[in-house]
C-alpha cells in the first residue's frame, strides 16, 4: 500500500468521526435526545438533569406525579431525596 493511500484512508476516518461527533453534539445541543426517550405524557421523564462535575450528574426524576431526586457517578446511583410533590404545572419535560 502506498503512503499516499494511507494517508487518504487517516483522512477519511477522521472526517468520519468528525462528522459522527458533530452529529451527537447537535442533537445533544438541540434537545432531541430527550424528546426520543419516550411518549409525550408517559408516566416517567427526566425533568431536569445537572452536571456537578465531568462524571456526576444530579437527576429530577418524575414518576406519575412524584418526583425524586438522583446523584449519578462513578459509583452506585444514589437517591438523594424521595417523594417530592411535583408542582401543579409539572407536565411539561424539558
Amino acid at each position: 500500500m502506498e503512503p499516499i493511500d494511507l494517508l487518504r484512508a487517516a483522512a477519511a476516518l477522521v472526517a468520519v468521526l468528525g462528522l459522527l461527533g458533530l452529529a451527537a453534539w447537535l442533537l445533544r445541543r438541540s434537545g432531541l435526545n430527550h424528546r426520543l426517550g419516550g411518549a409525550p405524557g408517559g408516566r416517567l421523564a427526566v425533568v431536569e438533569t445537572r452536571w456537578l462535575d465531568p462524571r456526576t450528574r444530579l437527576l429530577l426524576i418524575r414518576r406519575d406525579r412524584i418526583e425524586h431526586l438522583v446523584l449519578l457517578g462513578a459509583g452506585p446511583p444514589l437517591l438523594v431525596e424521595r417523594g417530592i410533590a411535583a408542582p401543579p404545572a409539572a407536565e411539561s419535560v424539558r
